[in-house]
């Protein structure tokens, strides 16, 4: 049923009611009276019902006043909304329940709500907001799903959102439902597969140096620096873990670029991995950052360990009388390579700033591109120079290779090496002009030509039928 040309309620016009008198029905009250509206509140017990702002009146009487009900009731009390169907008959109701468990219930609360009331518009939104976030005013740039078969409705309760600080999306109709109210359920669905991709780096790289450090010296030279695993170790798998992930955030933007021209168009879609590898790239690189952050202090702490503090004591003894030879060449490279190494860490910190939504709110569109493709590249060839002179008198040497196996170091410049050298490519500036046209809009001859010749069949064949 639609509740036909709705109103919104106006400033002290008429009132919006709030059915329930709970945690989120006080909270969303106060802010709907912050924001100029009246309210009436409608209880089971008006009498005792908890402090509440003019009071409250039974369901029956609250909803007499007002057009719009918001439902901030759970679906289990539900039943006194069905003995009420004569008083709703016209009203819009805005159900702001959700499922305690996914699954629990056949149907979606808002569908149950409309079978319960047939002669209401009911709207499924604002169920994705806390009583703690209305309560505090934390509404500004939050986003509020809803759904309804009523288009005027939806166009009312859109615009009571929208007056509230709160950017309005549309899901179509009340089907539409179970998917929101399945929403504030989700656990994290944008970080499972950077956290599966994080986790696997993790432990692959940790058993490799595991082996080739302390397993290596244990069963060949009879040492026990098992007491490494805890700091030595992470502090090695920590930056080629930060690294790898760095890179994987910019290769599906290489890859797509290539995919397109390949293709010479852009109006086809990506496969389906690639699309999902894309949306999780911010998830990717918050995470790159946050093992750079685990890297960076863990090396702070390195000097004040008890093995190195005994190592270098001992040095000092050992060593009274012996000159300390000054290696000019190792001096240089120790210096850039701790230089480049404190450049990529604070562009890695100046990345993950512009990824916050506030921040990026300030930012131009171009600002914001110069910032998370340029830099980023900039940033990921630094970090890759920062490994690369860490290695750069190791490459040569049979030592290095531990049981025939090259070192962590080593397999981590493999990924943004790759990344590095396609992306010098697509800077060609034949390369760059062709992408650059494609993105414009512009197609091959003959991805066009195969176009038109595709609609003259259709039409064709229509015109035979």
């Amino acid at each position: 049923m639609c509740a036909a040309g709705a109103a919104v309620p106006q400033s002290g016009g008429e009132p919006l009611c709030v059915f329930g008198t709970g945690d989120l029905g006080r909270s969303l009250g106060q802010r709907l009276l912050q924001c100029g509206y009246s309210v009436v509140y409608g209880s089971r017990r008006p009498d005792s019902c908890g402090p509440i702002p003019l009071g409250a009146l039974s369901h029956a009487d609250a909803a007499l006043s007002a057009s719009l009900i918001f439902i901030c009731v759970h679906r289990d009390h539900y039943g006194f909304l069905q003995n009420m169907a004569p008083h709703l008959e016209g009203k819009v109701l805005i159900d702001l329940s959700n499922n305690l468990k996914k699954g629990m219930f056949p149907d979606a609360n808002a569908e149950y709500l409309q079978r319960l009331v047939p002669g209401a518009a009911v709207v499924k939104g604002l169920n994705t907001l806390s009583a703690w976030a209305l309560q505090n005013g934390l509404l500004a740039g939050k986003q509020a799903f809803l759904c309804g078969d009523s288009a005027e409705a939806k166009q009312a309760v859109s615009q009571v959102c929208t007056r509230l600080g709160l950017s309005v999306l549309d899901k179509g109709s009340l089907s539409a439902s179970r998917e929101l109210e399945d929403f504030p359920l989700q656990l994290f669905p944008q970080w499972r597969l950077p956290l599966s991709i994080a986790l696997g780096l993790t432990a692959f790289f940790y058993f490799h140096l595991l082996i080739r450090d302390v397993i290596y010296a244990y069963v060949e030279n009879g040492k026990d620096i098992s007491y490494r695993i805890m700091i030595s170790l992470a502090n090695k798998v920590f930056p080629i873990v930060s690294l790898v992930m760095l890179s994987l955030c910019y290769l599906p933007g290489v890859i797509a670029a290539f995919i397109q021209l390949y293709r010479g168009t852009k109006y086809r879609r990506f496969p389906d991995w690639l699309d999902r590898w894309m949306l999780c790239r911010k998830q990717i690189g918050l995470l790159a950052l946050g093992f750079a952050f685990l890297h960076a202090i863990y090396t702070f702490i390195i000097p004040i360990r008890y093995a190195v503090r005994h190592k270098l004591i001992s040095r000092m003894k050992n060593n009274k009388t012996t000159p300390f030879y000054f290696d000019n060449t190792e001096a240089w490279g120790t210096d850039s390579f701790y230089v480049l190494g404190i450049l990529g860490f604070f562009l890695y910190v100046l990345l993950g700033l512009t990824s916050l939504p506030s921040v990026g709110a300030t930012l131009s569109w171009r600002e914001f591109n110069f910032i998370q493709s340029k830099l980023g590249h900039i940033t990921l060839f630094i970090c890759t120079a920062h490994g690369y002179i860490y290695g750069w008198n190791k490459f040569l040497k049979r030592s290095t290779y531990k049981w025939y196996t090259p070192p962590g170091y080593m397999l981590c410049l493999i990924v943004p090496s790759i990344v590095l050298v396609l992306k010098v490519i697509l800077l060609l500036p034949c390369v760059d002009r062709t992408l650059t046209r494609i993105r414009q809009g512009w197609e091959r001859a003959w991805v066009s030509k195969g176009f038109i010749y595709s609609l003259l069949d259709i039409v064709t064949n229509q015109q035979l039928t």
